[in-house]
């Protein structure tokens, strides 16, 4: 017969959870030394292709190895923190994934740099999807927070929202030479339902940004108060991770808007989008703590039906 012991702590489970965290750690160094030797480019040209196409690999898997992991948390009855909170940010990573692969096909295969494109679909999918799944981790919570940790989130969230509309609302406006824009695009012999598309989706444009602007500042606010909320528990250190790559995406996003909207001729794969990588392998290491440590706590109730039944023999 096998003991409760055997049930809530596995060795190899372990060991398989700290290869991931290694692989993840290593996959953000040499992300981390591939863009630093390559991402830099003369003023008047484009990255080649091979650059591109690897920026897109390393932002892309950790997002789907996130996803798996997440779902791995959404399939095990000992999960702490609850199965629905891990299918959100599950279903969030995946949305994620597929939003990189849509926006890498419409960028580097039709060459197009819109600012808005069916990838956005997914992308929204993936703030509303992971906000879900963070509030249910602090929905059952009692947030008894001290005054000092209501300043903090307080100033997060102040400093969260200036930095946003400072970047949404102070850029220039650069004139756009239609002529020219046109003829590129007919020099390019797009099919008509990619021209289609990329017009309607432009009406769209303004909301599409807010919506990330606001969405942004609302997954920090909710990663910081599930941060203060686990604080000194058993298990913060998992959502110290999660809240560290929600903090990582903040930064990635502020950085891809500011160059977006500062630099004309901006095109994805600067060294910014850097945090976009350690995002989706921060909250692969989440994932993976909130699993062990869900696995090594002890079965609810084992012990006292052994004890009964002991007493009743």
């Amino acid at each position: 017969m096998s003991s409760s012991t055997d049930k809530t702590f596995n060795p190899q489970v372990m060991l398989k959870s700290q290869t991931i965290i290694y692989i993840g750690v290593g996959w953000c160094l040499f992300s981390l030394v591939f863009f630093l030797l390559f991402s830099t480019k003369p003023t008047d040209a484009d990255y080649p292709l091979w650059y591109s196409l690897g920026t897109y690999v390393f932002e892309t898997v950790p997002f789907l190895a996130a996803a798996l992991l997440c779902y791995r948390n959404w399939n095990s009855p000992q999960i702490a923190s609850g199965r629905n909170v891990w299918l959100g940010i599950g279903s969030g990573m995946f949305c994620f994934f597929l939003g990189n692969i849509i926006f890498g096909w419409w960028e580097l295969y039709f060459g197009l740099d819109p600012e808005v494109s069916p990838a956005d679909i997914f992308y929204i999918a993936f703030y509303i999807m992971v906000g879900w799944g963070m509030f249910l981790a602090v929905l059952p919570r009692r947030l008894n927070l001290v005054l000092w940790q209501w300043v903090v989130v307080g100033c997060i969230a102040v400093l969260g929202v200036a930095l946003a509309a400072l970047i949404a609302f102070g850029a220039p406006e650069y004139v756009v030479d239609e002529a020219a824009a046109g003829a590129e695009v007919v020099a390019q012999e797009l099919p008509n339902w990619v021209i289609a598309t990329e017009n309607f989706l432009g009406n769209f444009a303004t909301p599409v940004n807010l919506f990330y602007i606001i969405g942004d500042v609302i997954l920090l606010i909710i990663a910081a108060t599930l941060l203060l909320a686990f604080w000194g528990g058993r298990f913060s250190q998992s959502w110290r991770m999660i809240a560290a790559a929600t903090l990582a995406l903040y930064i990635a996003d502020m950085g891809f808007k500011y160059q977006s909207a500062y630099l004309p001729d901006y095109e994805s794969g600067s060294i910014l989008d850097i945090f976009f990588i350690f995002s989706g392998v921060l909250f692969a290491i989440g994932t993976v703590m909130e699993y062990d440590v869900s696995s090594s706590r002890p079965a609810r109730g084992g012990s006292r039906r052994r004890r009964t039944r002991s007493s009743s023999s």
